[in-house]
């Protein structure tokens, strides 16, 4: 990977820092010491994280500029228009060195007798195979649309991949026409195999295999079929019509999300000219949208869901997620943590706690209440199914789902339909606000008294992710805790209330105050002759507000160490700035998600576990919570874990240094974090 050169700021833009993130990514994909199958797969994570970029952040600046706005000022010292201009190169630059990385793992394939074939390397036997599967599979799903210059194009659905396909007739004219590739069917069609070889042809190609099939009625001399791709503005625009609900009017806007503005449109490159012009005409693309030749195959996400082949040997080994020491699935979760605090570490212990938690209060006659955020549900979600579960056997069932999810709202609203059917409470979140925390509390009645019982998370609760995201998640009858975890859910029913907390640090009124105090106290040890000591995990740090805060205690003498998956503007080692930072990125297998907050050290630490990565959205536009601590053998356990991935010197990468992204590579002995993790939870079960 080469530098990314940017203009001089004591910032690193967001926009450049999440590409650099998506660089990593595209590293795993590289790396030969990563399994081939899962090598594809990053390489489909890649693809569907560059999409989603588009559809985001590239929009955003897109409006800026087009609003007339500099946005100098937000974007890290770079205008709006220049930025544009930047991105447009990186990605450029990041989609060759994909299809470079493609080839090689082709090649690497078939040394394991896997060959992705095209259509010119069919053989007559597979041949017929593909006919038979076109005609069963594929020819009644298929949507064929004829262009000439009478007809309105259609407008080309989101992210969906369509062949253009030329036909030079025989008597001298053009026919252009698009195939829609069909989601419907695998991207990836498995030919019988040949002994020990296995063939696989993309849908496309087969496609382009049964072109005459698709346009048997046209006389034409030549035909052929390149691919492109459009992705659309993926901002949410709500109506004024008053006479609908919340939930109506994000349906509505997750539908109408498939007419937003194109932000850039995707070519094979070996296309044809005039077949190229005609289409940007078409569909009113012209050079001051993102435009990006690529190579013959889109939508490379798709690799994200590569066939296995019964390969294992060419797959990570699958995990077996651990039991937390004193928690047991068998018996009651409430017995157990009614005693002791316990950490849950997804996915190296087993997400089933949660659910058992859940299924447990759903029925015991005792639990009276349950109140629950959501953020992003599974597809078949048995957490949902256990809250339905608690409102049928009478339990006042309350729920935050927060139907704004980027990309997720539709399964939220289908999720917050069947749960209002059977009488859960549904609040949608604030207005103007996001709910992205992650907590639930409920209440049983034990005597005459209510004792609450609850968890906060990390991460979403979701079993699907759960699989391979890293969160944690508390489990606690901490009373002063959860009586403020009980005071959030208040400010969602009277959002015109400001609260206050002792134990928990809450967005949007408080994160940004109480985090300053943390770390004042770390600048004044440090000033008084002590050693300040700042330890910080996140997905992102784009706030320039926290940023300025963390350089003036790197000024002050107080040593930063900081895991940073994703964006982040900081720049580390500056002298005079930031010289007392230090910022790694882990990729790897499984992706970091969970948020840490560790001031201090030794006995004087204050320690918290949070939803909020340090970005201004988290800290002003959404309710964000952080969890404080109190357990000696949960922050030693914490501890330790941060301290085996700042080991890490096979899956860390320098970040924001002249070394961007380089492995950080040392003589240490060698630590790969997760596999450490796991090792390091296996170890606790044996004492």
């Amino acid at each position: 990977m080469t530098k990314t050169e940017y203009p001089e700021s004591q910032y690193i833009n967001r926009e450049i820092s999440w590409l650099q993130f998506n660089a990593r990514v595209l590293q795993e994909a590289t790396d030969v010491s990563v399994p081939l199958i899962d090598r594809l797969r990053f390489l489909g994570i890649f693809s569907n994280n560059l999409d989603e970029f588009f559809k985001v952040r590239y929009a955003t600046v897109k409006r800026i500029v087009e609003a007339g706005k500099g946005g100098k000022n937000e974007l890290g010292g770079i205008k709006a228009k220049q930025l544009l201009e930047i991105i447009t190169q990186i990605v450029i630059t990041q989609q060759a060195e994909s299809l470079r990385v493609l080839d090689a793992i082709d090649a690497a394939l078939k040394k394991e007798n896997i060959f992705i074939i095209n259509e010119t390397h069919l053989k007559d036997t597979q041949k017929d195979f593909v006919k038979a599967y076109y005609f069963q599979h594929i020819s009644s799903a298929l949507v064929t649309i004829i262009l000439n210059d009478l007809v309105v194009l259609p407008n080309l659905k989101d992210s969906a991949a369509y062949l253009a396909v030329k036909m030079q007739m025989k008597d001298g004219s053009k026919q252009f026409a698009l195939i829609e590739i069909p989601k419907s069917v695998d991207r990836f069609i498995e030919l019988p195999k040949e002994g020990d070889k296995n063939y696989i042809i993309m849908v496309d190609d087969l496609l382009r295999y049964c072109l005459s099939d698709i346009f048997n009625i046209f006389d034409y001399e030549t035909i052929s079929a390149h691919m492109i791709k459009i992705t659309r503005d993926g901002e949410l625009d709500f109506d004024s019509d008053l006479s609908k609900s919340f939930m109506e009017k994000i349906s509505d806007s997750v539908k109408h999300r498939e007419l937003g503005e194109p932000v850039r449109f995707v070519y094979d490159k070996t296309i044809d000219e005039d077949t190229l012009e005609y289409l940007m005409k078409k569909m009113g693309i012209d050079n001051t949208d993102s435009i990006i030749p690529g190579g013959r195959y889109h939508n490379k996400r798709d690799y994200m869901s590569f066939p296995s082949l019964g390969r294992q040997d060419l797959l990570y080994a699958k995990i077996t997620p651990l039991r937390v020491k004193g928690l047991s699935l068998e018996t009651s979760i409430f017995d157990a943590i009614s005693k002791k605090d316990y950490l849950v570490h997804t996915p190296y212990h087993t997400f089933s706690y949660i659910v058992k938690f859940l299924r447990e209060a759903a029925l015991d006659p005792k639990v009276k209440t349950i109140k629950i955020t959501i953020y992003r549900l599974a597809q078949i979600s048995h957490v949902a199914s256990s809250l339905i579960n608690a409102a049928i056997n009478g339990k006042t069932v309350t729920v935050s789902i927060e139907l704004r999810a980027r990309f997720d709202e539709e399964a939220n609203i289908r999720y917050a339909e069947q749960m209002k059917k059977e009488g859960v409470h549904l609040i949608f979140g604030v207005p103007g606000l996001k709910v992205h925390s992650k907590m639930c509390v409920i209440e049983r009645e034990e005597g005459k008294k209510l004792k609450r019982y609850g968890f906060i998370s990390t991460g979403n609760f979701n079993e699907s992710t759960a699989k391979i995201y890293t969160d944690y998640t508390l489990f606690t009858t901490n009373q002063s805790v959860l009586k403020e975890v009980n005071k959030i859910f208040n400010f969602f029913h009277t959002n015109y209330r400001v609260y206050a907390y002792k134990h928990l640090i809450v967005s949007p009124h408080y994160t940004q105050k109480t985090v300053f105090k943390l770390i004042d106290e770390q600048i004044r040890k440090s000033k008084s002759g002590g050693k300040g000591y700042i330890r910080l995990k996140m997905n992102s740090l784009s706030s320039y507000v926290m940023i300025d805060k963390l350089y003036e205690a790197s000024n002050a003498g107080v040593r930063i160490d900081m895991i940073v998956r994703g964006i982040c503007c900081l720049i580390p080692g500056v002298e005079g700035l930031s010289e007392n930072i230090k910022v790694i990125s882990v990729i790897d297998k499984f992706l970091e998600h969970s948020r840490l907050y560790i001031f201090g050290e030794d006995t004087d630490v204050k320690m918290y576990i949070s939803s909020a990565d340090w970005m201004t959205r988290n800290i002003e536009n959404r309710v964000e919570v952080s969890c404080p601590i109190y357990s000696d053998d949960i922050k030693q356990e914490i501890i330790e874990n941060f301290n085996i991935c700042w080991k890490d010197n096979i899956k860390s990468r320098l970040i924001n240094t002249d070394k961007e992204n380089e492995y950080r590579l040392n003589a240490k002995a060698k630590v790969r974090s997760q596999i450490a993790l796991y090792d390091y939870y296996v170890d606790k079960l044996k004492d």
